[in-house]
């Protein structure tokens, strides 16, 4: 992973933790997988695994809302693709 993935891990990472306080975090970037991807402007891909309390009694729909919300700055400069697995404490096994 280069210097600007592993910065833009790092920036998620601070934005979902500061926002979200997860019990656990997962992120995953794929982005080298995209290379030459059209229209992806630089920007990287990645997969989220979020288990937070603020996730407890909310559609996966309201869930992935407050993720974005979160996230929008880093969604115009750093994302170009986001996959979201979003769960509450109490559903995990």
């Amino acid at each position: 992973m280069s210097g600007g993935e592993s910065t833009r891990v790092e920036r998620i990472r601070t934005v979902v933790q500061d926002a979200f306080h997860p019990v656990r975090l997962e992120i995953r970037d794929d982005s080298a997988a995209h290379a030459g991807h059209a229209g992806g402007g630089g920007k990287g891909h990645f997969k989220l695994l979020i288990v937070s309390d603020r996730f407890s009694g909310r559609s996966p729909l309201q869930r992935h809302r407050l993720v974005h919300e979160a996230l929008a700055s880093l969604l115009e400069s750093d994302i170009h693709a986001l996959v979201l697995n979003t769960k509450a404490p109490e559903e995990l096994i």
